[in-house]
C-alpha cells in the first residue's frame, strides 16, 4: 500500500465546538489512496518540540485531493494544531495502517446480504466513521435501513457533526452523558434493540465504550471491527509503543491495526 509524506496546506479550518476542531488540508497523494479507517501522522509544528507527529484518523477525503482531520484540544500537540491557519503548510505521513472492511474480500464493501450494517462512535471515534459512512453511501447502500450511533459528553461535540451523517441518508441516535441531546447516558445502553438486526458493526471510541460494545456484539454473535486509538511515536511499526493484547500475543495497532476484528484482541485487558 502507497504511503506519502506530504508538506500540505491548511484549506480551511473550522471550530465545532469550544476545543474541537476540523482541519481540510490539499493532501492528493493520501487522499487518492486512502481507505476509511486508516490515520495519517502529523508534524504539529515547524520546530522540534514536540519532536514526535501524532497520529489522526483520516476524518473525511474528497476526490478533490482534499482531507479532513478531526480532533479535540487535549495536550500540547493538539493544542499547537488548533493553533495553525488557512495557508499554513503542516508535513504529513500517510496514509497508514489497515482500513475497516466489508464481511467480503477487501475494502470494497461487500456485504453477505442486505441487513442494516451500524456504526458506533464515541468522542472523537467519531472521526473515522464519517469517512467511512460516505465510502458506504457511495456504494449504492440504502443507508436510511442501516444504524449510527453517536455519544459524547455535551450536545456541543455532537453538533454539526449528527448532521453530516444524517445528510447521507442515515437514521441516527444520539447519546450524551449529560443528557443535553439523545438518550442520557452510553451508546451501549442503546444497542441491544439493534444487534439482532444487524450484519455488521463498526466502531471506535473510548476503549470501555467499545469493550462493551464487543461484549454485546459476541453475546449477539454479530461481527465487529473496532478502530483503536493508543499513543504512537512512529506509526510504522518501528518503536512497538502502541503494542497491545491480541488473542494470539502482542499486536501492534499502528501496522496490524487501527482497525480488528474484535475477536482478535484480547478485552480482558487494558
Amino acid at each position: 500500500m502507497s504511503e506519502f509524506q506530504q508538506k500540505c496546506s491548511i484549506l480551511s479550518r473550522d471550530r465545532l465546538a469550544f476545543d474541537v476542531f476540523r482541519l481540510t488540508l490539499q493532501a492528493p497523494g493520501i487522499a487518492a489512496t486512502a481507505c476509511p479507517g486508516q490515520f495519517v501522522m502529523v508534524r504539529v509544528s515547524d520546530g522540534l518540540d514536540p519532536l514526535l507527529r501524532r497520529p489522526f484518523s483520516i476524518h473525511r477525503c474528497f476526490a478533490d485531493g482534499r482531507i479532513s482531520l478531526l480532533f479535540k484540544v487535549i495536550g500540547k500537540g493538539t493544542e499547537l494544531l488548533a493553533r495553525r491557519c488557512i495557508g499554513d503548510q503542516v508535513d504529513l505521513v500517510g496514509p497508514l495502517g489497515n482500513g475497516f472492511v466489508g464481511n467480503g474480500v477487501g475494502n470494497g464493501f461487500e456485504f453477505s446480504d442486505d441487513r442494516p450494517v451500524c456504526l458506533i462512535g464515541g468522542g472523537m471515534g467519531i472521526a473515522p466513521l464519517l469517512f467511512l459512512a460516505e465510502q458506504l453511501h457511495k456504494s449504492g447502500r440504502e443507508t436510511e435501513k442501516d444504524h449510527v450511533l453517536l455519544g459524547a459528553r455535551t450536545q456541543d461535540e455532537l453538533t454539526p457533526l449528527a448532521d453530516e451523517f444524517s445528510n447521507l441518508g442515515y437514521p441516527v441516535q444520539l447519546a450524551t452523558d449529560d443528557g443535553s441531546v439523545g438518550h442520557k447516558g452510553f451508546i451501549p445502553d442503546l444497542l441491544d434493540f439493534i444487534l439482532p438486526t444487524v450484519e455488521q458493526v463498526y466502531t471506535c471510541g473510548p476503549h470501555l465504550m467499545m469493550k462493551n460494545v464487543v461484549r454485546q456484539c459476541q453475546q449477539a454473535e454479530v461481527p465487529c471491527q473496532v478502530s483503536l486509538e493508543t499513543h504512537m511515536a512512529c506509526g510504522m511499526g518501528a518503536c512497538l509503543g502502541c503494542t497491545v493484547n491480541g488473542k494470539k500475543g502482542l499486536v501492534h495497532v499502528c501496522k496490524q491495526g487501527p482497525v480488528f476484528d474484535a475477536d482478535q484482541l484480547e478485552w480482558s485487558l487494558e
